[in-house]
């Protein structure tokens, strides 16, 4: 289980990862884009001063591109610079482009290093993390210097910045895929919690007989007598029992065969079923009321139904007083249809009725034990229901306890 856990929150947490990995670098690319463009068009505006750019074309409001000449002094939005020089690559003229700009040592260095060892066939706009200087040429005797400091700079920043929102959103991720990760396996926990539960109760109600038997036979070999024989008939037929029921909730659990379902007359499997309890019900002087509406048709397993129905009348009569009553209704309210069956007895206390539709569970222990009950019927009636997309839900107050199955009137 700790495998699965481990699991489904490195799944979680990857997942999440490269999602939010995919959207910072997205934003980074086009961040690079952005900046990678303007000094481009940059560098093509100088190149070519008479030339309108990408952008002035489709700029629907500039109607006419002003004549730029080299010797003018144009103001860029950028720190460009213009280099002259002459044939042997003495540097004549630096002209900056910039507002107040100024032509410092470190420029004239770079310029001269790239006149004598640039590429003068293309522009070269470099990686703007680590390169300061984008260039171009123009006509072999002009040299065209974009510095990218502030590009640099800004790029760096939300670089940083990304990464700094990658560590703190990777925090909540992992706390998040932690969170969910709980809520995911929690079903698979308690699941395997109820396995659990379900072996050690099936131990422990099969070692009696089994212990019993085992003494019974020892018994025999020293003093043969019936009461020997009837402890052990009794106990291998609870036994027997116990493991049917076992069997039989084993495959209604995991049975998903659908073939078995049939559209039967609910009303009439209802109607019979509780038929075969009348003479028990008259001979225990409980007051018996059926009130079952005609006509009622369902997609079932008849043979499922009968079992549900065997089980909550038999559940209703173990546990009605002396000379009770027991109630059956069966009727559609709007889309959909309802089962019930009531007896008058003692009521089920709030903080057990959900643990009454668990395997092995018996408020009296005692008392079902003597009467050879393990606990399994409601559990069984519980899965019946739910193979037919229904739900069980029971309601103990004044006296009465009344157990209500509902089924989608038009459930398939």
């Amino acid at each position: 289980m700790k495998q699965l856990e481990n699991k489904v929150f490195y799944t979680l947490v990857l997942m999440l990862s490269i999602f939010l990995i995919s959207i910072l670098v997205i934003a980074n690319i086009q961040s690079y884009s952005r900046e990678s463009n303007n000094i481009q068009n940059n560098l093509v505006k100088m190149d070519n001063p008479n030339k309108p750019t990408k952008r002035e074309k489709e700029n629907q409001n500039n109607k006419e591109v002003m004549d730029r000449n080299i010797d003018q002094k144009i103001f860029m939005d950028s720190v460009i610079y213009t280099i002259r020089f002459d044939s042997d690559g003495n540097i004549i003229e630096i002209i900056s482009h910039t507002e107040n700009g100024t032509v410092n040592e470190e420029i004239t260095q770079v310029a001269e290093n790239l006149i004598q060892s640039g590429d003068k066939s293309k522009m070269i706009i470099g990686n703007l993390y680590f390169n300061r200087y984008s260039y171009t040429f123009r006509d072999f005797n002009q040299l065209i210097i974009s510095d990218n400091s502030l590009s640099q700079t800004r790029l760096r920043n939300e670089l940083k910045t990304s990464i700094l929102i990658f560590i703190l959103l990777e925090i909540a991720i992992l706390y998040v895929s932690k969170k969910l990760t709980s809520w995911i396996i929690k079903p698979a926990y308690e699941a395997l919690d109820k396995q659990k539960q379900f072996i050690a109760d099936a131990s422990h109600e099969l070692k009696t007989p089994v212990a019993v038997i085992m003494a019974s036979s020892e018994a025999l070999e020293n003093d043969f007598q019936q009461k020997w024989i009837d402890n052990i008939k009794s106990e291998s037929e609870r036994m027997n029992k116990l493991i049917t029921n076992l069997l039989n909730l084993s495959k209604i659990e995991n049975s998903d065969d659908k073939k078995l379902y049939v559209k039967s007359n609910l009303s009439k499997v209802i109607e019979n079923s509780c038929m075969t309890f009348e003479s028990l019900i008259y001979e225990k002087q409980i007051k018996f009321n059926t009130s079952i509406e005609k006509n009622i048709y369902m997609q079932c397993d008849a043979d499922q139904i009968k079992q549900l129905v065997g089980i909550l009348i038999d559940n209703a009569i173990k546990h009605s007083e002396s000379k009770g009553e027991i109630s059956i209704n069966l009727k559609t309210q709007k889309n959909e249809i309802i089962f019930e069956v009531t007896n008058k007895g003692k009521d089920i206390p709030k903080e057990i009725q959900d643990k009454i539709f668990e395997r092995f569970y018996r408020a009296d222990e005692s008392r079902n034990r003597n009467e050879n009950r393990f606990g399994l019927g409601l559990a069984i009636a519980k899965s019946i229901v739910l193979n037919h997309q229904g739900k069980i839900e029971v309601d103990s107050n004044n006296g009465y306890t009344t157990f209500r199955v509902n089924w989608k009137k038009n459930q398939k």
